[in-house]
């Protein structure tokens, strides 16, 4: 038998009071945002549900029903009801708050399983001895970890590829009773390799980069092929003394052992590494399998 010195992780959020997955089956998931239950989509869930398609149908609000892999439309049981709404996540630390809305790609603009990542960053941020540390989020879609950075006290930079999100990132910030989050459209591999050249550095990085993503110049990503090279860029970003760094990928396919070998690849004098799986825990019993991450800090001295 061959042992390793780093344990998978199994992690689901602990906070989420605004956030419940009821239920998930049958390639679909039950899930309440607020005060809205949605039922969408779900490729990870092959087992059958839990619940009776009858309660489904009794409890939801909204459904959303593909057309296509990357297309849909959601189906109101009450037609005159809202598409957008608020929702607020709160840890021991922080508190932040999100706008939601129905897009026509299933999604509602926020992943609840990161809430792991959120409360990770937190800790760091609040736990350094440098003050205003500085905080990089890379493919940040609508900003919750540009959120937690910021509300812990870090200063904080912003960057995804498309601009509509990092507008409704914008808005995030602003019913979150924040400020001064520094806000880039741009290619990520293509910033942190100016980043590099302009000799800045960061005390915490997180990266939760798409199987599949395009730049605003038309830029090609693809996680298998691009991944290494981003990596290798991004922890020459890390401030030496103080730093955490989180790696998070849904990519189907790949592993907290993948993620593992990427990150002590690039930086062969990594301390305490934590590799896992993110899930979240059903009510009604099921855990859903939502992507790996691997992450590591060091504190001053």
């Amino acid at each position: 038998m061959i042992l390793t010195n780093t344990a998978i992780q199994l992690l689901t959020p602990q906070h989420w009071k605004d956030y419940e997955l009821i239920d998930c089956g049958n390639f679909e998931k039950l899930e309440r945002f607020g005060n809205l239950v949605l039922i969408r989509p779900e490729p990870q869930a092959v087992w059958p549900k839990t619940l009776a398609e009858g309660e489904w149908t009794k409890r939801h609000d909204i459904r959303f029903k593909g057309r296509s892999a990357t297309s849909g439309e959601w189906v109101k049981k009450n037609p005159k009801g809202q598409d957008r709404w608020h929702i607020e996540y709160k840890n021991t630390d922080v508190a932040i708050k999100f706008r939601l809305g129905l897009t026509s790609f299933k999604h509602v603009g926020i992943f609840p399983e990161q809430a792991v990542n959120w409360d990770y960053i937190s800790e760091s941020v609040k736990s350094f001895k440098t003050k205003n540390p500085r905080f990089l989020n890379l493919f940040a879609y609508t900003g919750g970890a540009s959120l937690i950075a910021k509300a812990a006290g870090a200063d904080t930079t912003h960057v995804d590829s498309i601009k509509q999100v990092v507008t409704w990132a914008n808005e995030n910030q602003e019913i979150s009773g924040l400020s001064d989050i520094r806000w880039v459209v741009e290619d990520a591999l293509k910033f942190v390799k100016r980043e590099l050249k302009r000799g800045n550095t960061y005390h915490g990085i997180i990266l939760d980069p798409p199987a599949y993503g395009h730049g605003p110049k038309g830029e090609k990503w693809k996680l298998e092929d691009h991944i290494m090279e981003m990596m290798r860029d991004v922890v020459q970003l890390l401030d030496p003394e103080e730093h955490f760094l989180i790696l998070n990928s849904y990519s189907l396919g790949f592993s907290s052992v993948i993620v593992e070998n990427l990150i002590k690849t690039a930086f062969p004098k990594v301390e305490n590494l934590e590799i896992g799986e993110l899930y979240l825990q059903a009510t009604a019993g099921p855990k859903l399998p939502l992507g790996v991450f691997g992450k590591f800090r060091k504190f001053a001295k």
